[in-house]
């Protein structure tokens, strides 16, 4: 039978409809995660727990622990740990926070001097930067549960994710039983997929974790050695920053840039500029090859698209889970590109039918 189109107009439309439907499928995905936040974002908090926990979970593992005891264990040291040093962070900001602020104050007002209405403009933001962040958090924790508190809303959602660690620890062979159960056909491949996903995002967990503790420590130390005031405080926003690529470096360089200008002059402003510069050029030309060079590599143009989708989708915890989730993303497409092209090609059968 003659075909009505050629042979590139229907790839072409077999390529549209199939785009189509990706298109569809993932904006369904994300309006059901938008709409089911508060039973989703501890979830995906817990998977990016358990990324980062996997290596000492399997090392208690490998020491002959039981399962629930070393999962346990690893969640109770987790609990210890970021327990300290959340107090570590809080105390440091709300003991150097007035310090920040009003050093950012004076340098809004010397801005306002030079450059006018720029200048003035920037001076009430410094001013009202208190009440600028509260609104900020709180839109960023909109929607969540009505009538409960911020803060005992962030204490549930943390509850709730440290147990799902537990059970993502200890019950991950299950799932694997159960996948091959419920697709026995692909369960090998799908499999494969899954572990690749979440390698990505247990080495960018890692990776960036350990190269956000030596960009703070190294900024903390030259901020002491200058003696810029907030210290600490600055060194606990450049950590946190660091978990946003790209931007939160930025935003927090630039706020220990404007604290020491203010505080200490130009002079040793340019040295703390020196210092942060350094910092960056330490992370990208050494640290990010070294740690993350085995884990999936994005173009930063890729990394700032994730980062403006995710913030745009859920504020500040989308910028977080922006990256992670994409590097997850691409290393499932890179397992399918990899299984497909090695996949042989199914023999068909000859066409019989008659012209």
């Amino acid at each position: 039978m003659q075909q009505l189109l050629p042979t590139p107009v229907r790839k072409l439309a077999a390529w549209c409809a199939a785009t189509l439907l990706i298109a569809a499928v993932a904006a369904l995905g994300i309006w059901l995660c938008v709409t089911l936040k508060t039973a989703v974002t501890p979830v995906l908090l817990a998977l990016l727990g358990t990324a980062l926990l996997g290596p000492l979970y399997r090392r208690l593992l490998a020491m002959h622990v039981n399962k629930s005891l070393a999962a346990g264990l690893t969640c109770l040291a987790v609990l210890v740990v970021v327990g300290g040093a959340g107090y570590i962070v809080v105390s440091a900001l709300i003991d150097s926070g007035d310090q920040i602020i009003s050093a950012l104050r004076e340098s809004a007002q010397s801005f306002a001097e030079h450059f006018g209405a720029a200048g003035t403009t920037l001076d009430d933001l410094a001013k009202n930067s208190k009440d600028l962040l509260s609104k900020f958090g709180s839109t960023a924790a909109s929607g969540v549960i009505s009538g409960v508190s911020v803060l005992g809303e962030m204490i549930a959602m943390a509850v709730l994710a440290l147990l799902l660690v537990f059970f993502f620890l200890r019950d991950s062979s299950r799932a694997v039983t159960a996948l091959h159960t419920l697709a026995p056909r692909r369960g090998s491949a799908l499999e494969k997929m899954g572990r690749t996903a979440f390698e990505a995002i247990e080495g960018f967990m890692r990776g960036t974790t350990l190269i956000a503790l030596i960009d703070a420590l190294c900024i903390t130390v030259g901020l002491l050695i200058l003696d810029v005031p907030g210290a600490v405080g600055l060194g606990a926003l450049v950590f946190v920053g660091a978990y946003i690529p790209y931007l939160g470096a930025f935003i927090s360089g630039a706020v220990a840039v404007l604290v020491a200008l203010a505080d200490r002059g130009l002079a040793i402003g340019l040295w703390v500029l020196g210092v942060v510069l350094a910092v960056q050029v330490l992370e990208g030309h050494v640290l990010q090859p070294m740690i993350q060079s085995r884990t999936v590599q994005m173009h930063p143009a890729v990394v700032m698209l994730a980062i403006t989708a995710g913030a745009s989708v859920a504020g500040i915890l989308g910028m977080l889970l922006a990256v992670p989730l994409t590097a997850a993303a691409f290393g499932i497409f890179s397992e399918l590109r990899t299984h497909y092209a090695t996949e042989p090609p199914q023999a068909t059968a000859p066409d019989k039918s008659v012209d």
